[in-house]
């Protein structure tokens, strides 16, 4: 069994030579992907619910939707952090 030591060598002459960037960048697409799909679900499963929400998304003011908009980053980040 090789040492912790090779392995990290060899995941860093791996990384150098571009082969796990290209898993960075096929990972990165695959959560586009899926949060596409996410997306996707509200508008299929109920459209008149999706015209309402926009609707009510449309009349708040800049800093209720800011605000949400950092609360979303924030809890996505922390999913990210703890999952990883």
């Amino acid at each position: 069994m090789p040492s912790p030591e090779r392995l990290i060598a060899a995941r860093l002459a791996r990384t150098r030579r571009g082969k796990v960037t290209r898993g960075m960048w096929h990972e990165l697409l695959i959560g586009l992907a899926l949060m596409l799909v996410i997306e996707g679900v509200a508008p299929f499963l109920s459209p008149s619910l999706m015209r309402q929400a926009l609707s009510t998304m449309a009349q708040m003011d800049d800093r209720s939707l800011r605000l949400s908009g950092l609360l979303s980053m924030v809890i996505g980040v922390i999913l990210l952090y703890l999952l990883r």
